[in-house]
């Protein structure tokens, strides 16, 4: 068959994604820190980019004259959708949202941030939108959304101080123990195998065979040095096992305390019927009565079977809000914290220097910068835009959650806010991920108040959140001596109007961090 060339004429969509419309989808899904650290890159590569002073309100914000593309407009699925989403993205800062105040029971109503528009915020609206609103820099990101005078107080230094390690607290004190070079010697090897929770990980022998003959190492000398670092602070650290450590703090109490041979019994010779909740066989093989027995339960309770967590430090994530939600006058109010997103704007000297009929290599260079923060400032302003009009609709459906707490949770999916937004799925996804709210009750990420639903006998639904917040309280009330066994639990759901499985609830048992019935059971 011969090969011929024509020309071929086809009809076909493409989507192709502009460097501008990269960056805007780029910064929706940063969080507040890498945002920052994105801004801050962007003022030091880009001489055309100013930050504005909070304080000073004569600085504002360079007006953008040319019109640019919107996040939502590149990535919908539909080529002919309204090109009026783009310009509602990037509306004028002074628009404000009125929303509808719903029925307690959080009824969803159509957004209307279309249609209300007024020139000043007024605090009886329920929701303020504008996202730019000067924020008060002596509100602290706490629950209660109160300031306290020594919440900054050392914080560089308590940030940037070096962790102290479990080992380091021991061989500080190692050092002032009057041993020899050979103790010291097997002292930094047992130390060297400790895990975080203080915890001797490796077995004397282990340890013996890690010395070279030369240096004429006994196990009794390796256990000698252990049981003088088993008595350091914390006592009962490079334990090998639970019982050990458990009996190693109760050798350590005074001899006047009531119930330590009691307890020393219990521990040494049955630490598994109490790991069981077996208190039936503990009462027999004990020979001591039940409000004797729970004494002595209470003693060993109050001992620290992970001596070493004391010691060993975690980092602690510092996390700043995106949106601030508070209650003015029975109205919820939704608002952008500021300090997560610093204003900028383009340098008025430095853009009046560009001449438009200038070709140069000088001019080109400053009209590229003046473009490249042009899109800075556009994509940043729709990041905010968008952030916030989600926020306003996740507020909109979950004021029960706010009112009453997570039982009054309702079930929400991404497709649920993308629908009343206008906005794709995979923006909401991008926008509430790594994003917090910080509310009178505390601060959550935005995928916190997206859950799935189960049915209930009357045909309606019932959040997954607001299921594990139904039974934390059951549990709570439960009667120690007979908590309540998962089966139990889904019938008194099932009371309740919620039909749940058996299964389930030990899923959703399980990601409380609740243990299952027979650990819970108490004397007292």
């Amino acid at each position: 068959m011969a090969m011929k060339p024509s020309l071929v004429l086809r009809l076909g969509q493409q989507l192709k994604m502009t460097p501008q419309l990269q960056q805007a989808i780029k910064l929706l899904q940063l969080s507040s820190l890498e945002l920052d650290m994105q801004i801050q890159e962007a003022l030091e590569s880009n001489l055309m980019l100013e930050e504005l002073d909070q304080e000073d309100p004569s600085d504002e914000p360079t007006s953008l004259d040319e019109p640019e593309e919107s996040i939502e407009e590149g990535i919908k699925s539909d080529a002919e959708s309204d090109a009026a989403s783009s310009d509602d993205e990037g509306a004028d800062n002074d628009n404000t949202v009125e929303l509808l105040d719903p029925e307690i029971d959080g009824d969803v109503v159509p957004d209307t941030h279309q249609e209300m528009v007024s020139e000043s915020i007024g605090e009886e609206l329920p929701v303020d939108s504008v996202w730019e609103d000067v924020w008060d820099d002596t509100y602290i990101s706490s629950p209660s959304g109160t300031a306290t005078e020594h919440d900054d107080e050392n914080f560089v230094d308590t940030r940037n101080s070096a962790d102290l390690t479990l080992q380091d607290h021991l061989l500080d004190q190692i050092n002032l123990l009057h041993i020899s070079d050979k103790d010291r010697l097997i002292a930094l090897s047992i130390i060297d195998g400790l895990d975080n929770e203080g915890v001797l990980a490796e077995s004397l022998e282990d340890i013996l065979s890690g010395f070279t003959a030369d240096l004429e190492i006994e196990m009794d000398e390796v256990v000698a040095v252990l049981h003088r670092i088993q008595h350091l602070d914390p006592v009962g650290v490079a334990a090998r096992d639970l019982r050990e450590c458990l009996l190693i703090q109760l050798n350590q109490l005074p001899d006047d305390e009531r119930w330590k041979k009691d307890a020393i019994k219990l521990v040494s010779d049955y630490l598994s019927y109490l790991g069981n909740r077996d208190f039936s066989q503990l009462i027999r093989k004990t020979k001591l009565k039940e409000p004797q027995l729970g004494e002595v339960i209470k003693l060993i309770q109050s001992l620290n079977p992970r001596p070493g967590a004391e010691i060993a430090t975690t980092k602690i994530e510092i996390v700043e809000p995106d949106v601030i939600v508070t209650k003015q006058k029975n109205r919820w109010q939704v608002e952008l914290n500021a300090r997560t997103a610093p204003r900028i704007r383009v340098n008025p000297e430095y853009s009046a220097m560009v001449k438009r009929a200038d070709y140069s290599d000088q001019n080109t260079y400053l009209r590229n910068n003046l473009q490249e923060a042009r899109w800075f400032i556009k994509s940043l302003q729709q990041r905010n835009d968008t952030l916030l009009k989600v926020a306003t609709k996740i507020v909109e459906y979950q004021r029960g959650f706010l009112e009453y707490g997570p039982e009054a949770m309702k079930p929400l999916v991404l497709h649920d806010i993308a629908e009343a937004v206008d906005l794709h799925e995979s923006t909401i996804s991008r926008v509430t991920t790594q994003k917090y709210m910080v509310t009178p009750s505390g601060i959550y990420e935005l995928k916190y108040f997206f859950s799935s639903h189960v049915g209930t006998l009357g045909g309606g639904e019932v959040s997954s959140t607001a299921i594990r917040a139904l039974i934390k309280r059951l549990v709570s009330q439960e009667n120690i001596r007979k908590p309540l066994s998962d089966s139990k639990i889904a019938s008194l759901l099932g009371n309740q109007d919620i039909k749940v499985a058996r299964r389930t609830i030990a899923k959703y048992r399980e990601s409380l961090m609740i243990p299952p019935s027979n650990e819970r059971k108490r004397l007292t």
